[in-house]
C-alpha cells in the first residue's frame, strides 16, 4: 500500500464527520484548547475571566438594546430592518479591512489576518452568507416585533434543531437526558407563546421571524465548520467575507421590499444622532464576534453556554424593569424552563462528551503495547 493513498480518503470523511458533529453539538476539539491559562495564578485567572464575562454581557445585552431601538423606536418610526442590517454588515467588513490594514502598516501593533477580497473565495463561502443574512436578518426581524423580554423565549429553540439536524445530516442519536433537557426548553417556548397571547402583546410574525432564526443558527454552525478551511481557518477572514457577500445580496432586498425609497424620505436622515447610533450599532455587531472567540479562549464552550444563558436571564429582568412590563408568575416559568432547560442539555452534552473522551484511553494504551 503507498504512502497516504490507503487511509486519505477515510480520513478526509472521518475530518468531515467530526466537524459536522462539533458544529451541531457545540464541542470543540479539546487537542487545541491552551494550558497556558493553568500557569497562572489563580487570582489573575480569575480577574480575567471575570473581566471577559463582563465584556460579554455588556456587549451582548447593549447590542440587543439598541437593536430594538433603530428596529422598533416610537421616536424614530424607521421601518427599515433590511437596511438597519445591512448597515451594519457594511461597517463589520469596513473594520476588518481597516484593522487588516492597520497590522499591515504597523507590523507588530495588533495580530490581524491580511484581508484581499478573491472572488473565487467569496463564491465557495456564498451557500454560508445566505444562511447568515437568514440569521441576522430574522434575528432583527423578531427583535423589531417582539419585546426585548420575550426575544430570548422566541429564539429559543436552536437547541432544539441542533438536536434534529444533528440526527438528519449525521444520524446522531441523542441521550434520554438530552432529550429531556429539549423537551423542557419546547415546553418553556409553549408557555410563553400563550402567556404573551394571554397578556395581549403576542406577535405571531415576531415568533415564527423568531423560530427562523433559530434554524439559521444551527444551519450557520454547520456551514462554518465547513468553510473555515477556504479562509484557512481564519474567523476574521470568515467574517470579512461573510459579510461583503451579504452587503452584495442585501442590495437587491433593499430594491424589491421598498426600502430605499422609505429611507430617503425619512426625516431623521441627516441627523448625526441617527447615524451615530446606526454606526454604534454596527461597531457592537463586530465586537460581539471578538468578544464571543475571547470568552471561549479564557474558558471554555461549555462555560461560554452556561455564560450565555445567563445573560439571557439577566437581560430578561432589565427588559422587564426598563420597559416597566408586569409579567405573570407562567410567564416568568416560561423564561426558566427555556433557561433551565438549555442550561441542563448543555452540561449533559459537556458530560457525555468528557465520558467519551475518557473511555478509548485504555482501549488506546493496550493497542498500542500489542503493537510494540
Amino acid at each position: 500500500m503507498q504512502p497516504g493513498t490507503g487511509t486519505c480518503k477515510p480520513r478526509a470523511s472521518l475530518k468531515r464527520s467530526k466537524i459536522l458533529h462539533m458544529a451541531l453539538m457545540g464541542t470543540s476539539d479539546p487537542s487545541g484548547e491552551t494550558e497556558a491559562s493553568h500557569e497562572k495564578p489563580f487570582v489573575l485567572r480569575a480577574l480575567q475571566i471575570a473581566l471577559v464575562v463582563s465584556l460579554y454581557w455588556v456587549t451582548s445585552i447593549s447590542m440587543v438594546f439598541l437593536n430594538k431601538y433603530l428596529l422598533d423606536s416610537p421616536s424614530l418610526r424607521l421601518d427599515t430592518p433590511i437596511f438597519v442590517t445591512f448597515y451594519q454588515c457594511l461597517v463589520t467588513a469596513l473594520l476588518c479591512k481597516g484593522l487588516s490594514s492597520l497590522a499591515t502598516c504597523c507590523p507588530g501593533t495588533m495580530d490581524f489576518p491580511t484581508l484581499r477580497l478573491d472572488l473565487r473565495v467569496a463564491r465557495s463561502i456564498l451557500p454560508l452568507s445566505v444562511v447568515f443574512i437568514g440569521m441576522i436578518t430574522f434575528n432583527n426581524l423578531c427583535l423589531k416585533y417582539v419585546g426585548v423580554a420575550f426575544y430570548n423565549v422566541g429564539r429559543s429553540l436552536t437547541t432544539v434543531f441542533n438536536v434534529l439536524l444533528s440526527y438528519l445530516l449525521l444520524k446522531q442519536t441523542t441521550s434520554f437526558y438530552a432529550l429531556l433537557a429539549c423537551s423542557i426548553i419546547i415546553g418553556g417556548f409553549w408557555l410563553g407563546v400563550d402567556q404573551e397571547g394571554a397578556e395581549g402583546t403576542l406577535s405571531w410574525t415576531g415568533t415564527l421571524f423568531g423560530v427562523l432564526a433559530s434554524l439559521c443558527v444551527s444551519l450557520n454552525a454547520i456551514y462554518t465548520k465547513k468553510v473555515l478551511p477556504a479562509v484557512d481557518g481564519s474567523i476574521w477572514r470568515l467574517t470579512f467575507y461573510n459579510n461583503v457577500n451579504a452587503c452584495v445580496l442585501f442590495l437587491p432586498l433593499l430594491l424589491l421590499l421598498g426600502e430605499l425609497p422609505a429611507l430617503y424620505n425619512f426625516p431623521q436622515l441627516g441627523s448625526a444622532h441617527f447615524w451615530g447610533m446606526m454606526t454604534l450599532g454596527g461597531l457592537f455587531g463586530f465586537a460581539i464576534g471578538y468578544v464571543t472567540g475571547l470568552q471561549i479562549k479564557f474558558t471554555s464552550p461549555l462555560t461560554h453556554n452556561v455564560s450565555g444563558t445567563a445573560k439571557a436571564c439577566a437581560q430578561t429582568v432589565l427588559a422587564v424593569l426598563y420597559y416597566e412590563e408586569t409579567k405573570s408568575f407562567l410567564w416568568w416559568m416560561s423564561n426558566m424552563m427555556v433557561l433551565g432547560g438549555s442550561s441542563a442539555y448543555t452540561w449533559v452534552r459537556g458530560w457525555e462528551m468528557k465520558k467519551i473522551q475518557e473511555e478509548p484511553r485504555p482501549k488506546e494504551e493496550e493497542k498500542s503495547n500489542v503493537e510494540v
